[in-house]
């Protein structure tokens, strides 16, 4: 059974309050980053894209802004929600 990325990112960003308590709820074949300029969102972005060039610029940028110290406890992209969409829904079309 395929899942459609598009229809999981929707269903998955969480308010970052909620996030830490539902930090085990990643499914297989996943994990969790953080997204956002003053309100971070939670999303779930699929392992495969680790080999995506586009998506090693996002973890490039994010090590260049915060190093390994993420102030939310993992993973945060500095970039807009709505950048980040985009990057990844081009990645899922791929």
């Amino acid at each position: 059974m395929a899942v459609q990325f598009s229809s999981v990112l929707r269903a998955a960003f969480l308010s970052s309050k909620k996030s830490i308590s539902r930090s085990l709820d990643v499914p297989r074949g996943f994990f969790a980053v953080y997204v956002g300029e003053t309100e971070k969102k939670r999303f779930l972005v699929p392992i495969s894209y680790l080999n995506q060039p586009s998506f090693q610029d996002l973890l490039n940028k994010a090590e260049e802004e915060f190093g390994f110290d993420h102030p939310m406890g993992g993973l945060t992209i500095p970039c807009t929600e709505e950048s980040f969409i985009d990057a990844t829904s081009n990645l899922s079309r791929a």
